[in-house]
């Protein structure tokens, strides 16, 4: 079997919608099996071998362990899987389910990210951490940062 893990997902932290989601997948990382890639800063050049910025910026991309890259509803069925959302990757795999899932999901993106309130990157790491402290308690894999922004757990 291939190595999955860390699966290092590349997202958007400028989009807060996208900061959210991230968010909300390290709060049920309990085994620290995510890695998280901010892709937005302008030269960035940490972008898997093959892929570009831009398309990093576009759709939703994981790397796993050794070295595979997921694109788009892979990418998020492996992320739901690697916290446990069992049921929700299996939905994305599901035949019918998964081949609308990756028909809708590069319009929806788009279409969600044009109409995203333009809040700054501060603005949203607030909101993350609202509401991380609603839900974690002190110790937890779902702490921040000191500017806000989710950390990885530290090893135990």
């Amino acid at each position: 079997m291939p190595a999955t893990y860390p699966l290092t997902l590349y997202y958007d932290a400028s989009c807060p919608l996208c900061a959210a989601e991230m968010h909300a997948l390290l709060q049920r990382d309990a085994h620290g099996r995510l890695r998280l890639v901010d892709c937005s800063p302008p030269g960035f050049d940490g972008a898997p071998a093959g892929c570009t910025q831009a398309e990093l910026m576009r759709l939703m991309h994981a790397q796993t362990a050794d070295g595979r890259v997921l694109v788009g509803v892979p990418a998020f069925e492996a992320a739901y899987a690697a916290v446990g959302r069992q049921r929700v990757a299996r939905a994305l795999r599901h035949p019918l389910l998964g081949r609308l899932a990756r028909a809708l999901y590069p319009h929806l993106a788009r279409w969600l990210f044009a109409r995203a309130p333009a809040q700054p990157l501060q603005e949203a790491q607030a909101h993350a951490a609202r509401h991380a402290s609603q839900r974690c308690g002190p110790g937890d894999a779902c702490r921040l940062d000191e500017s806000g922004a989710p950390r990885q757990p530290s090893p135990k």
